[in-house]
């Protein structure tokens, strides 16, 4: 449960950083979290300045490099997927935004798509999750899904590639 916080605050904190905002306030039950790129902001707890939680904001991203370097086992497709020479005829399909990916719609249920499976243009290949908001991702080209990039639960950023597609 602690990693998903994490990967959480760490995705918050990437889109805060890449979204040229000052100032950004969540709070919710038994969590507040004040990023601003202001030092002289207050705290959400009207105590002292913002600029005590700026270390954690840092620190926040260096954590996040941990889960992200040991994600949860991958399946055996997908590991050895992922050790494959990558053909150039191969077209790339890549995460439209920073997010978890999820290679199935509900824990424990199978796949969206698997190696070798054929797919349209408008079939429905993984979720990405950002801050409980799902965002389907669709293959774009018809074909054969030829390589798996990513590994199931593992936080992912924007224009990284999660699978190859060997055009029809």
């Amino acid at each position: 449960m602690t990693d998903r916080i994490v990967q959480d605050i760490e995705a918050l904190a990437a889109l805060f950083k890449s979204g040229g905002w000052d100032e950004l306030r969540v709070e919710g039950v038994g969590v507040s979290i004040l990023l601003s790129n202001d030092l002289s902001t207050p705290s959400i707890g009207g105590g002292a300045a913002a600029a005590p939680s700026a270390p954690p904001l840092s620190s926040t991203a260096g954590v996040g490099a941990a889960p992200s370097a040991a994600p949860p086992a991958p399946t055996q497709a997908a590991s050895a997927s992922r050790n494959q020479a990558i053909d150039p005829a191969w077209a790339p399909v890549v995460a439209p935004n920073l997010g978890t990916f999820y290679r199935s719609p509900k824990p424990g249920s199978a796949p969206f798509v698997e190696i070798g499976q054929r797919v349209a243009q408008d079939t429905e290949i993984c979720l990405l999750e950002v801050m409980k908001l799902f965002t389907s991702v669709t293959a774009g080209i018809s074909g054969t899904v030829r390589q798996i990039s990513a590994a199931d639960a593992e936080l992912v950023e924007g224009g990284q590639p999660l699978f190859y597609i060997e055009p029809a």
